[in-house]
């Protein structure tokens, strides 16, 4: 009997997972696999290593975590310590898969991993990327919501990675829907055109990426057009009247400051630069002292007749208007006159 004995073949360490791609969404966990095998030959001591290559291609492959002479060692990289962890308690089980948490942005590039166990050395490489997924998604209207109108339901998220499909639908009454509302349902954009009041109702709109989806609510009335006439005619007679209100009430303004200034230019004149009219007693006074200096330029022989004439001329309206002046004693007339050689007074 033959007997075919086939060779023994010993095989070096090899790491069992292939390369792949992997995508998450910002702020999640991502799972890195790396499963490898030893053979009897690898005797020497294990290493595990994983190295960042940024997507910036300017940047250097970067050490994030580090397994050697049975110390883990994960604080090389700034920007991943504390994020980045071995998925297994025993490496040597042949499991050097890691997570990175709470990933970021900058977190985007190609990950390798690297087993050694001497004399057998295995890598392999992931690349990860991190999406951000639609978030904030506001729905809104862009015109007019009257019949016979023309306006636009637009749909936009806040962020969100591309590329982004757009779902429509309207919740009530999608029975309705013109046909040409239909074709676009997933734009982000839908124009409505010659409203009707068929159009209104709840819309929803939907937005998804790879990593995740978000969504927003939108009510639309379609409803008679305003009076926008009477709006604008109302408009202009409010801000009439409010012009006049205000220049009627500028006018009794200056008008009062008017009349004040008068006032008082017309009391500061009185009093400093027009003399006090002169009395009816003055006049009066004027006059009887007149002839009082007449009679006494006069002879005796013509006095009396004279002095019941002039007396008579002085208005009566005058002496009975005039106070007497409590300082003025009454007059008295001397006579002198010469008979037969002696002076009579």
């Amino acid at each position: 009997m033959c007997m075919f004995l086939s060779p023994d073949f010993t095989r070096s360490l090899s790491i069992t997972t292939p390369d792949q791609m992997i995508e998450k969404a910002k702020g999640e966990t991502a799972y890195l696999p790396c499963k490898f095998t030893l053979s009897p030959e690898d005797q020497g001591p294990l290493d595990i290593e994983w190295l960042l290559s940024p997507a910036d291609n300017q940047k250097v492959d970067q050490v994030i975590i580090l397994y050697s002479g049975d110390k883990i060692y994960d604080d090389y990289y700034q920007d991943l310590k504390g994020r980045v962890h071995f998925t297994s308690n025993d490496l040597k089980s042949g499991d050097a898969s890691i997570n990175v948490t709470n990933l970021q942005l900058s977190d985007i590039g190609t990950y390798q991993c690297k087993v050694k166990k001497a004399p057998g050395v295995g890598n392999k490489k992931i690349q990860l990327t991190v999406l951000v997924k639609p978030s904030g998604t506001r729905c809104y209207v862009d015109g007019s919501e009257e019949i016979g109108s023309d306006f636009k339901l637009k749909c936009e998220p806040k962020e969100g990675s591309l590329p982004l499909q757009y779902q429509w639908q309207k919740l009530s009454n999608s029975q309705k829907l013109p046909a040409s509302l239909l074709a676009e349902m997933t734009s982000p954009v839908i124009s409505v055109k010659n409203a009707t009041t068929e159009y209104s109702g709840t819309y929803s709109c939907t937005v998804t990426n790879r990593v995740g989806s978000d969504q927003c609510l939108l009510r639309l009335d379609v409803v008679p057009p305003s009076n926008r006439a009477g709006t604008i005619a109302g408009a202009v007679v409010g801000i009439l009247l409010a012009l006049v209100l205000i220049g009627f009430i500028v006018f009794c303004c200056r008008k009062k400051r008017r009349e004040e200034k008068y006032e008082k230019e017309v009391h500061h004149d009185i009093r400093e630069d027009v003399p006090p009219p002169k009395s009816r007693t003055s006049t009066a006074r004027s006059y009887i002292g007149s002839n009082h200096s007449s009679l006494g330029s006069m002879s005796p022989s013509n006095m009396e007749g004279y002095s019941k004439t002039q007396y008579n001329q002085v208005p009566s309206e005058d002496f009975e208007r005039t106070p007497q002046s409590p300082t003025l004693p009454p007059a008295k007339f001397k006579y002198a006159y010469k008979t037969d050689g002696i002076t009579v007074v």
